[in-house]
């Protein structure tokens, strides 16, 4: 029997799904027999990476088979949960595109063994390229501490913010104060009910919240900017649905919140001409940060990113950051916000350092994509 880092990572990956995504957890563990019996495909899996759970490998491969899905492809169109308005407002020319959420539920494991082999055997190139990309959830929900958290740093530096985002897949959380917040204030939020942006925007995210509400604050965004290894362009065809892809299949408000997020982010790309950069991260911030704007504070975020950048990219951003920090001054001040595990089976901390003091101030403990939030950031 074939064992390995492979199967143990699909193996922790399900046990990490089964309460979110009990479908996703059913295919981990057929996609777990499947390697176990295939050992061309294992091998080509575990060749992607030394440590296939670090490089989410198993997300890669779920996300591949979901896409087939949202472009109405059978079989698996008929036996992956809707994917909700989203999928159905793009995929018109598809009657059969979807089944209903019970049909894929029932769907029987000889059935989902056959659309596994199948995408393998007839849509290899496309599950190649799946598996050739990080994940791009680009999980918006994550702007609900995101927010919070730069309101903590114009409320610490009282100046407008310059934005720089790494590893801003398509955008989505750099338009983060063009959406609504409302905090799910009776789970535990000691203060007032709390509630900041546009109430005609698209989107509002309601996160469960335990802790003090945020910090209150002028919040201006004067410059944004972002980049992506491999950034996803909404403004191109079909873009949209493989962002979607990245979502798991029985979670429809999460699919719902994407959509609502696409609206904002392309019309406020098509305003202001802001596009995220095809860029590594520490090329992209040694561009931006020798463009520092005077009685700014530059600011530095990224979020579930840092475990798919190499140690010596990250060694350069440290290095990079260290040296900015030396300049930073209270007329203008340096910021990096991190909403990052601590290792990849350990749950979110939302951290933020500011110059020229320098001190690391733990703000939040997080569900991985934002769904509760437990603020512990001193008053």
């Amino acid at each position: 029997m074939i064992t390995g880092p492979l199967l143990a990572a699909f193996e922790r990956q399900a046990g990490w799904c089964s309460q979110p995504s009990p479908f996703n957890t059913r295919l981990l563990q057929r996609g777990l027999v499947w390697l176990q019996q295939d050992q061309e495909a294992h091998d080509t899996l575990a060749a992607l990476s030394a440590d296939p759970l670090a490089a989410a490998v198993a997300l890669r491969w779920l996300a591949g088979l979901h896409h087939l899905a949202l472009l109405g492809l059978q079989p698996w169109a008929a036996l992956w949960p809707s994917a909700a308005a989203h999928a159905t407002a793009h995929v018109t020319a598809h009657a059969s595109a979807h089944a209903t959420a019970s049909t894929a539920a029932d769907a029987d494991d000889t059935a989902l063994d056959g659309a596994i082999r199948l995408a393998w055997q007839q849509q290899r190139q496309h599950m190649v390229r799946a598996l050739a990309q990080p994940p791009q959830t680009n999980e918006v929900q994550r702007s609900a501490a995101l927010l919070p958290a730069l309101l903590h740093v114009a409320a610490h530096t009282g100046l407008p913010l310059s934005l720089l985002e790494i590893g801003a897949s398509a955008g989505l959380n750099l338009w983060l104060d063009r959406y609504r917040y409302q905090l799910d204030t009776h789970n535990g939020n000691t203060g007032r009910p709390w509630a900041w942006g546009d109430t005609t925007s698209a989107l509002c995210l309601r996160p469960e919240w335990l802790g003090a509400a945020p910090p209150q604050a002028q919040l201006q965004i004067g410059h944004r900017a972002g980049c992506d290894a491999l950034p996803l362009d909404l403004q191109a065809p079909g873009e949209d649905l493989r962002l979607a892809s990245f979502i798991w299949p029985d979670q429809p408000d999460r699919l719902q919140r994407l959509r609502a997020a696409i609206t904002v982010a392309r019309a406020s790309m098509v305003a202001s001409g802001v596009r995220v950069q095809a860029l590594g991260a520490a090329d992209f911030l040694r561009q931006q940060l020798a463009r520092r704007l005077p009685g700014h504070c530059t600011v530095l975020m990224h979020s579930v990113v840092w475990q798919y950048i190499a140690a010596d990219e990250q060694a350069d951003i440290h290095a990079q950051m260290d040296e900015a920090a030396t300049s930073a001054t209270a007329a203008a001040p340096l910021a990096w916000l991190r909403f990052e595990p601590p290792a990849p089976d350990l749950r979110v901390e939302l951290r933020c350092r500011v110059w020229p003091e320098g001190a690391d101030t733990l703000l939040a403990h997080c569900h991985p994509h934002g769904a509760r939030i437990d603020w512990v950031a001193p008053a």
